[in-house]
């Protein structure tokens, strides 16, 4: 009884844990089947969400390769321009090249042909030079005759007979010798002027520049005199506020309706002058207002001088120049010497320096730089101690220039022993574009004073009677007394008052000196 009791217990727990674990299994399967709902409704949510992403992505790379294909095209188009616009600049390019190449080919025959006409003019010079040695020896052989005469005759010693040839001969052999120099540099004079004559009217015919004269002072006319009040303000502060921004000087005096900016620095001048023009336009004259338009012209002024600069070195045909000397060279705009353009000088200069080089057949860029910067020292010489050749010679070296072109600047006033032929074409031009009529201005006093120097010179030599010195001094007319200077004694005089001009003048150009001899022969009929 026991032990069925005891396995009817057993039994019991055996069924009780059954139904717990079919409870237990129930449980987990009932919890299994809902999260899969939510497992497979999140599946669902998370598939929309990547398909819907997916699209997106779609969509804005299809607009990113849009945008792509517009930018290739876009560039595509920009480099076709650019290689188009190089292309035809390159065509220019050698259209220019070529048009040098047949002109330089032109100038070779050119050469070639006066080359020819050299050489036929230095034959003729050798042929006459042999008849003049056939004359010398003739000379010898008719004073050896003679000596030999003379001593039959006289019976006088060899050194006796020789010294009384000599004082009857001397005056003879003088003027033989003095005909035959003149006949023979009267040729050569005449071959030389006109073949010079050529070569220079051929380069200014080339050359044709216009010169402006300025002043150390700039005048700027006033609407009416009422300005000059605010232009000077309360207790003068204006004036003191543009004078002492700018550096000029105003001078305001009863002039109607004027006022005068004076300064040695044409810089300074003439930013004062745009400064005031457009205080004058806006009317509000006040210290501020004049410090914001100083410097407003100040920046345009240095635009123009930039320009300016730019302008010459590309009309005087040379695009490599450092960018420091092109400012400088621009400021010759503003500067003048004797009433002449600096940089119209230096342009003109240059070309003529290029011309007579391309003339000569020697290295016309090496010409035209000289000449352009000859006088480059002039723009800082109001800042810069020195004279202006030594001033352009220490920019020249800074910035790199050749020697050859720094030899030009250096010699253009003699300063130093020309090394080239191109710094003696510079030399020449620098001659030809000062001293031509009109170029220069010069004060009454210096143009006096030459003049009388001129013919202070002429008036101390022997035998002159009277002298003119004409065409503003660039000849002088000596008129001597016939009865004491000779036709061929007037060769020598003029060669000496010629030399003495050179060594105790200073002059710009050349002086060309006529000794006249005039003889009279009057009588009565009675």
């Amino acid at each position: 009884m026991t032990i069925l009791l005891g396995v009817s217990s057993l039994v019991a727990t055996f069924i009780g844990l059954g139904c717990g674990l079919v409870g237990i299994a129930s449980g987990l399967t009932i919890t299994y089947l809902v999260f899969s709902k939510k497992i497979g409704k999140t599946k669902s949510q998370a598939t929309k969400i990547l398909e819907e992403a997916y699209a997106q992505a779609k969509t804005a790379k299809k607009e990113a390769i849009l945008e792509a294909k517009e930018e290739l095209h876009k560039l595509r188009s920009d480099f076709d321009k650019e290689v188009k616009d190089r292309r035809t600049e390159i065509q220019r390019s050698e259209d220019r090249i070529l048009q040098r190449e047949d002109f330089i080919e032109k100038k070779e025959l050119s050469l070639d042909k006066k080359q020819e006409q050299i050489d036929i003019v230095k034959e003729k010079l050798q042929q006459r030079e042999e008849e003049i040695e056939k004359l010398k020896e003739d000379e010898n052989k008719i004073l050896e005759s003679m000596r030999q005469e003379l001593e039959k005759v006289s019976r006088m010693t060899k050194e006796e007979a020789k010294q009384a040839l000599i004082s009857s001969m001397v005056d003879e052999a003088k003027i033989d010798a003095a005909k035959s120099v003149k006949e023979i540099e009267e040729n050569a004079r005449n071959e030389g002027n006109k073949r010079a004559q050529e070569i220079v009217a051929n380069v200014i015919q080339k050359c044709a520049t216009d010169m402006v004269s300025e002043l150390t002072v700039t005048t700027v006319p006033l609407p009416n005199d009422e300005l000059k009040g605010r232009i000077i303000g309360r207790e003068g502060r204006n004036i003191r506020a543009l004078e002492s921004a700018t550096g000029v000087d105003l001078i305001v005096d009863d002039t109607p309706e004027t006022i005068t900016v004076s300064c040695f620095d044409p810089i300074r001048r003439e930013v004062a002058r745009v400064a005031l023009e457009k205080l004058i336009l806006d009317g509000r004259i006040h210290p501020t207002r004049i410090e914001e338009l100083v410097s407003k012209a100040q920046k345009d002024i240095d635009q123009k001088i930039k320009e300016a600069g730019e302008n010459a070195a590309n009309d005087a045909g040379i695009f490599n120049l450092h960018p420091e000397l092109i400012k400088v060279l621009g400021r010759l705009k503003y500067r003048t010497s004797y009433g002449q353009n600096c940089l119209k000088h230096s342009l003109e200069t240059s070309y003529i320096a290029g011309l007579l080089a391309a003339e000569l057949g020697a290295d016309e860029k090496v010409a035209r730089r000289g000449g352009l910067l000859h006088d480059i020292g002039k723009a800082l010489d109001h800042e810069i101690e020195g004279t202006h050749v030594q001033i352009g010679v220490d920019l020249a070296k800074k910035y790199k220039e050749s020697p050859a072109v720094i030899h030009c600047i250096e010699a253009h006033h003699f300063n130093v022993e020309f090394q080239s032929v191109e710094a003696v074409l510079v030399q020449v031009a620098d001659a030809i574009s000062s001293s031509r009529p009109g170029a220069r201005r010069e004060t009454i006093e210096a143009y006096v004073k030459r003049l009388e120097k001129l013919e202070e010179i002429a008036n101390s030599f022997k035998g002159v009677d009277k002298s003119y010195a004409v065409q503003a001094g660039r000849e002088i007319r000596i008129i001597v007394k016939p009865e004491e200077i000779s036709d061929d004694m007037a060769v020598f005089m003029a060669k000496d008052i010629a030399k003495k001009i050179e060594n105790e003048m200073e002059y710009p150009g050349q002086i060309k000196v006529n000794v006249i001899r005039e003889s009279r022969f009057t009588e009565t009929a009675k």
